[in-house]
């Protein structure tokens, strides 16, 4: 039993369960450092993947779906900024509020375009091409593993290392991190702070319809009504568990995945799916329970360190 749930096949299923966790975590961590915590990535993955499945099935193009699921999450980035930034609405419920009007607007497009309830699939919707290197097909544990994903699969992890260069390495970064911390600093030399929160915002935006196509065109070729199931919240606890630094959210989002693939692996040997569609869930709540108790754990003693200065 456990050579058939722990093998390369899990390994390949963790690359893929993970990928949008990945990319939803990368565009959420930039607007955590610009001082904006994104409740609404969730409702912007949802609405990515059926805007995503929507461009494919009419224009027979995966292309065209990636195009429109980036063009709803751009939407939805300004929306969201619009009333955060300009607005000063709480992030908290202006996130809320996209998640629920996400899966309301899915659902109802889902049965006025498509005449079905549930989830839809055709042989017009075209997937993402998988991507294949030659040079490594010859070694089975490689080709099982690195080779056949989907093309977001490999712009992910390329992503990691350009989105860690440019907050840590570029003024760019610099500016969207003094644009959370120090606003007022960053506005007297010139650069204009709401400026950097809204394409934090539309960056996220774009990412997360990334990562919604690839969840409905990529890992599947199909849309099921409210199919990111909490992929949008996992990913921000990635970000908090990985202390919002590209590598370290990467890494978390790699774990998270893990037990997201170890759920679906179990359900093939018979574990009841109730019990195997709960193991991502606890592990990212065991996750930030972790962080809190060091969040506390070093609150307590810098209060110490005061009291005895």
């Amino acid at each position: 039993m456990l050579h058939e749930v722990f093998n390369l096949t899990l390994l390949q299923n963790t690359i893929r369960t993970a990928t949008p966790l990945i990319l939803a975590g990368l565009g959420g961590l930039l607007t955590m450092h610009a001082g904006i915590l994104n409740i609404g990535m969730e409702g912007m993955i949802l609405t990515g993947a059926f805007f995503g499945v929507l461009g494919s099935y009419f224009f027979s193009s995966s292309l065209m779906g990636v195009l429109l699921a980036v063009a709803s999450g751009i939407l939805i980035g300004l929306i969201f900024g619009f009333f955060v930034i300009e607005l000063k609405a709480d992030e908290f419920i202006i996130g809320i509020a996209i998640n629920i009007f996400a899966g309301g607007l899915t659902i109802f497009l889902l049965r006025s375009i498509f005449g079905v309830k549930g989830a839809f699939s055709s042989p017009r919707i075209r997937p993402l091409p998988d991507i294949h290197f030659p040079l490594i097909d010859k070694i089975t544990a490689l080709d099982l593993t690195l080779n056949n994903h989907s093309i977001f699969v490999y712009i992910s992890w390329i992503l990691v290392v350009l989105i860690y260069i440019t907050i840590y390495r570029t003024p760019y970064g610099m500016w969207v991190r003094a644009s959370g911390e120090y606003p007022e600093a960053l506005a007297t030399v010139g650069v204009n702070p709401k400026k950097m929160k809204y394409i934090s915002s539309i960056v996220c935006g774009i990412l997360c319809g990334f990562s919604g196509a690839h969840l409905s065109l990529g890992y599947l070729t199909l849309f099921s009504e409210n199919m990111s199931a909490g992929k949008g919240f996992i990913a921000l606890a990635a970000i908090i568990f990985g202390s919002s630094n590209p590598i370290k959210t990467f890494g978390a989002a790699l774990l998270f995945g893990f037990f997201d693939a170890l759920g679906i692996r179990l359900q093939g040997v018979g574990m009841p799916s109730q019990f195997t569609q709960m193991i991502p869930y606890t592990v990212t709540v065991a996750a930030l329970f972790i962080v809190a108790q060091k969040s506390l754990r070093k609150m307590k003693k810098e209060q110490h360190f005061e009291r005895n200065m």
